[in-house]
């Protein structure tokens, strides 16, 4: 085999002409080798390698040997280089054989091997050398070249950890520890350590405007996009040598910046107190669009007012996001900020908005809160991407993400992988149980790739094949074992909720007196209004402690916070979640524009904030806006109430 591999290099050294010819030299994989580590022993990049070495994009054999193209290796300063030769193919001379002559003599007479000799003439490798037979004899040219040793010595600076050091050579954490026996779990500043010898100009930057995430084991593309929101296209942009060299664990990969603690699953940002802040006193241009619909109100009578706004929904959602937007204004203007706010009826009709925008002057404002639908909103995005304007959406998921746009509520990705990392995370020993009807299939399906071992119940159908959206006990208890089961219900039909729930509740056994008995922790991906039915028992939820992530928690009356109290105060009744949803948004983009230069550069100065209800962590996308990617994990508690789940 390894006598195979030798021709085979021969074929790819030789094979050049005198006018493009290159140097090469062999490498045999040594176990426990990698493509990064042999082309930073060598200087090259793992593109030079692959570009002559195809299959081991594949799979890299040990003893399988390599074509390293010595002449790609950086000019870089070098210590006591090393001196090797190579042969490089400048033409044929004709040989015609005569009785006597073996391919041994033939070798011989002209200095060559016999692969050189095969190589040419691939006649020989099938049959013997026969009087008269017409060779094709290589002719060579020796050349000398110099080798640079593979690692130098480099002095750790300031603050540089162990990451930093392997992504500025190209090198995985593994690779430099490798190089460096007994490194110990820290660097130190002034440490010398062993890199990779490639020249100062190849080394790789650290631009604090990104963040940096190490790849753990056996992580993905599918599970990057996941954890990180970018596909491959888009990590291969910021990181091009992926092209070539695939995910290797423990390699270093530039992304938009986050905060996100390097290698980590979930990232733990530091939550910060806006109102605590300096704030700057200057004026502040804000801009509030609502789809009021006022045009369609009836004012004749106090009657007809009130029948105009419960028969139309957007006026009735737009009221309720703006009384929580009054209350807002009023306690930033007891912290000292100067505000000029606009508030326009958007009407639910592009047109509008289009007259909105050429009637005023968007240039100094700040920020623009709204409009709440799709195509209003991406109107006035598209529109003030040109002036730099950012645009936050307050409800939406389903929105193009342009530069100047801050969507603030978070994905239904991101809440589904808060809850599967969450199931993921529990270091005791667990089985994993989904149920699902048929419209929810793909995402059982996706749930079976996250747990593979997971057991799978759905829905009973009738005879034409449909949901009957109910299951029996022994199709549960059938999948259920001794201790701790996370069961996934997957529905949005209120009966079959109703149904499950209820059977769960029934074989759940574990308690205080029988703590050895069956746990069932009840969790979705997908919490939804099946949950809230009248058919469903909040005592079978509490009771299995139903698990599902939120984009914002519900608040406690009995905390009194000022809020609550001022809202209540002014008009008459609690807030709802769009009231506390107009409070929260309008205080976090206001602090962070008095707090910042802008809402921008807030991102990375206010990594995390949180209000009443809802917290704010934006992240940049590669290509397009920011999207708050802040949720909440919670539970229903024994007492009925809804909690937050602590990790």
């Amino acid at each position: 085999m390894i006598r195979f591999f030798s021709v085979l290099c021969l074929v790819f050294i030789f094979s050049f002409n005198s006018t493009n010819a290159q140097n090469f030299s062999t490498h045999p994989v040594k176990k426990g080798e990698t493509i990064t580590g042999i082309a930073a022993q060598y200087g090259v990049t793992t593109a030079d390698i692959y570009a002559l070495n195809p299959d081991a994009k594949k799979e890299l054999k040990v003893n399988t040997i390599l074509i390293i193209p010595i002449s790609k290796a950086k000019k870089t300063e070098v210590i006591a280089p090393e001196v090797t030769t190579i042969k490089e193919l400048v033409g044929f001379k004709q040989h015609k054989t005569s009785r006597k002559e073996t391919i041994y003599s033939i070798t011989k007479q002209y200095n060559i091997t016999e692969d050189e000799l095969k190589k040419y003439n691939t006649f020989l490798y099938a049959n013997t050398l026969q009087k008269n037979d017409e060779l094709k004899i290589p002719v060579f040219k020796i050349k000398e070249v110099e080798v640079k040793p593979a690692t130098k010595t480099y002095i750790v600076k300031s603050k540089e950890g162990k990451w930093r050091v392997a992504y500025k050579f190209g090198i995985t954490v593994a690779e430099l520890e490798a190089l460096n026996p007994g490194l110990g779990d820290s660097l130190q500043d002034g440490q010398q350590v062993n890199v990779p010898n490639i020249g100062g100009s190849e080394e790789k930057v650290i631009d604090e405007k990104y963040s940096y995430y190490k790849v753990l084991p056996k992580e993905g593309f599918y599970r990057l996009k996941v954890k990180l929101g970018l596909d491959q296209e888009q990590l291969e942009a910021l990181n091009p040598s992926l092209k070539d060299s695939g995910l290797i664990d423990g390699m270093v990969l530039k992304i938009p910046y986050t905060n996100k603690f390097l290698g980590s699953d979930e990232g733990t940002a530091t939550k910060v107190s806006l109102e605590n802040r300096t704030i700057n006193t200057k004026t502040k241009h804000l801009a509030v669009m609502l789809p009021f619909r006022l045009n369609r109100v009836s004012f004749d009578s106090i009657q007809n007012t009130k029948k105009s706004i419960k028969s139309d929904p957007y006026l009735n959602a737009s009221l309720d996001f703006y009384s929580g937007v009054l209350i807002a204004l009023d306690s930033l203007k007891k912290l000292g900020v100067s505000l000029k706010v606009d508030v326009y009826d958007t009407k639910y009709q592009v047109s509008e908005v289009i007259k909105i925008l050429n009637e005023n002057d968007f240039k100094n404002v700040d920020a623009v809160i709204g409009p709440l639908t799709p195509e209003t909103f991406e109107k006035v995005a598209v529109e003030l991407k040109g002036l730099n304007v950012p645009v936050v959406s307050p409800i939406g998921t389903n929105i193009k993400l342009y530069d100047n746009v801050f969507q603030s509520r978070p994905s239904d990705d991101l809440l589904k992988a808060k809850i599967i990392n969450y199931v993921k995370a529990d270091s005791l020993s667990k089985n994993v149980v989904i149920i699902s009807d048929s419209k929810n299939s793909t995402v059982a399906n996706e749930l079976k790739g996250e747990f593979a071992g997971a057991r799978m119940v759905y829905s009973r159908k009738n005879k034409q094949g449909a949901d009957v959206n109910f299951v029996y006990v022994e199709d549960v208890r059938a999948t259920l074992k001794p201790g701790r089961n996370y069961v996934f219900l997957e529905t949005t039909n209120e009966g079959f909720a109703s149904n499950v729930t209820s059977i769960l509740a029934s074989l759940h056994s574990k308690s205080d007196s029988n703590p050895s008995g069956t746990e069932i922790i009840l969790v979705t991906s997908n919490f939804n209004p099946a949950f809230e039915g009248d058919q469903v028992s909040n005592e079978h939820l509490a009771k299995l402690q139903l698990h599902y992530a939120t984009t914002s928690k519900t608040y406690k009356e009995e905390d009194h916070n000022s809020f609550v109290v001022n809202y209540t105060k002014t008009y008459n009744i609690t807030p709802n979640k769009r009231a506390v949803k107009g409070f929260d948004l309008t205080m976090d983009v206001v602090l962070r524009l008095v707090t910042s230069d802008d809402l921008y550069a807030s991102v990375n100065k206010a990594p995390l904030t949180e209000y009443i209800e809802n917290k704010f962590s934006y992240k940049k996308k590669l290509f397009g806006g920011y999207i708050n990617d802040a949720v909440y994990l919670v539970k229903y508690d024994y007492d009925l109430s809804i909690v937050e789940v602590k990790q």
